[in-house]
């Protein structure tokens, strides 16, 4: 198929054959990553900068070696480092970027919508890399990858996704991916995480965790999000693990081959115990490694590249 995007902004409009196609041009990115020199030169002469507002370690570093490895003439921005922190407008700040002619803007901010705003004004192409409680597309195509790499397939697996599901942009961007790609997904977290209106994606809502992990094929567990916590949601942290932790106990309940998932970063002993985020049947690991051939994928797909070059 041809890619006709010019902006990835989140995967709620995301065609099933769209998705497919990145997993094929994710596995062309592997197999260079696989080489002796893991670089072509696809985007030389390319310039993509990397205008991160909020923390990150593996986004911004996934996306940074992506872009070093097809070529391209890769630039980071962070909040502390721009002139943001002198009273410049998001708007004014991208517009001063896009005036060295960048390729491609890779985005991270605080606010919903913040990449689509910025879709609207700059002629260059957007990549969302995680927009407030919105979306972040990339961490949901390369978990589909990592599950397909494990599984060989999504479609008919019980996925169980665990936690704050309530600020979870990587949540909602794997509703679309692996709803779309045919998951059976359970969401379960606290009532107070837990907004009733995901059961209009066609996921089953849960309170109880062993509910949700029972019979799984894959079971991801999320980061509990207290600085995106205005108000109290669950009584304490000994509480919340008590309640919703993961632990061998309740993996058990899964099937005997399910993977355990994490987007990072982790809070071992609130989300996962420490045994069990690293045991044989853990890819958050392999997620991480996903992420860099998936990223490529994007980048090149955006500079709308047509082949890999040799």
């Amino acid at each position: 198929m041809d890619w006709k995007r010019k902006h990835i902004l989140g995967l709620s409009d995301f065609l099933p054959d769209e998705i497919e196609f990145v997993m094929d041009t994710s596995r062309s990115m592997e197999e260079v990553l696989s080489r002796d020199i893991k670089k072509v030169p696809t985007l030389r002469g390319k310039m993509v900068v990397n205008l991160f507002f909020e923390p990150s370690t593996r986004t911004r570093t996934s996306f940074e070696i992506a872009g070093k490895r097809l070529s391209a003439d890769v630039v980071n921005f962070s909040s502390s480092g721009s002139s943001q922190s002198k009273g410049e407008t998001l708007l004014d700040t991208a517009r001063n970027i896009e005036a060295m002619k960048p390729c491609i803007l890779v985005m991270r901010h605080n606010a919903s919508g913040a990449a689509r705003f910025l879709s609207r004004h700059l002629s260059c192409s957007i990549i969302n890399a995680g927009d407030g409680l919105n979306e972040h597309p990339s961490q949901a195509l390369l978990d589909l990858y990592t599950i397909l790499k494990v599984k060989g397939k999504v479609a008919g697996l019980k996925v169980a996704i665990i936690g704050d599901i309530l600020h979870s942009r990587v949540a909602r961007s794997n509703i679309h991916c692996l709803g779309k790609m045919g998951a059976n997904l359970w969401l379960c977290g606290p009532a107070t995480l837990l907004p009733r209106e995901m059961a209009r994606t066609g996921a089953t809502l849960t309170n109880d965790i062993r509910e949700a992990v029972k019979n799984a094929d894959v079971v991801m567990t999320l980061r509990v999000q207290s600085e995106r916590q205005k108000a109290t949601f669950f009584p304490s942290i000994r509480e919340y693990f008590r309640m919703y932790g993961l632990s061998n106990n309740i993996f058990s309940l899964a099937k005997d081959d399910a993977i355990l998932m994490h987007p990072g970063p982790i809070n071992r002993g609130v989300e996962v115990t420490n045994d069990l985020a690293d045991c044989g049947r853990s890819v958050i690991l392999n997620q991480v490694e996903s992420g860099v051939a998936v990223r490529m994928a994007l980048l090149y797909l955006m500079a709308g590249g047509a082949h890999v070059a040799d």
